[in-house]
């Protein structure tokens, strides 16, 4: 699951300060460091042919009327009536600096930040939808491989580079990196 990420606008992460500043100039409010559901943060969405930074707020509303739901299993989206109608038509990108898990191991919570070997950057996959006029997003999540598995068993679909077209452009595209494996991962202490 993902429960938490990290978006920081660091003078030498170019490419994130440039995404935070483009939704700053409409939303000033906008959320950076680390994000929690129901914050509003920048997500990457089409706008005719071109990505473009919307501010999205992180979670869609629970169908019971308690809370939000911050996920959707990548194996299971295109079954289920809240996530397939989005998959199919409404994919968006979350960029992000990492995200976060804690360990389980019986001892004291370690909290760790999970990103991509030599990359500053970090692509999420995820869905968006309007609610009473209000646009959400969800991350989908996969089954953790190696690289996060000892600390948690399941983990965001993690873009690379090359797969955010093919995420954005094609519903057959997209099933197949949902079925696909994902990037191995390097943890740090947060």
């Amino acid at each position: 699951m993902c429960g938490r990420y990290v978006l920081f606008s660091d003078p030498e992460m170019a490419e994130i300060r440039e995404i935070i500043e483009e939704v700053q100039k409409n939303n000033p409010e906008i959320k950076t460091g680390e994000i929690f559901p129901t914050n509003k943060a920048p997500v990457l969405m089409l706008n005719g042919d071109k990505l473009i930074p919307e501010a999205v707020k992180w979670g869609f509303p629970d169908f019971r009327g308690k809370g939000v739901i911050i996920n959707a299993r990548a194996e299971t989206a295109p079954e289920k009536p809240m996530f397939r109608r989005s998959l199919e038509e409404k994919r968006c990108i979350i960029p992000s600096c990492g995200f976060y898990e804690w360990s389980h191991d019986g001892g004291p919570k370690t909290k760790y930040q999970f990103n991509l070997p030599g990359e500053g950057v970090l692509y999420m996959a995820a869905l968006y939808n309007d609610f009473a006029g209000e646009r959400r997003f969800v991350i989908l999540t996969t089954a953790s491989n190696e690289s996060i598995r000892k600390v948690h068993l399941r983990m965001p679909v993690v873009l690379t580079r090359q797969e955010m077209d093919q995420w954005i452009d094609s519903y057959q595209g997209a099933l197949d990196i949902l079925q696909s494996s994902r990037p191995e991962l390097v943890k740090q202490l947060a």
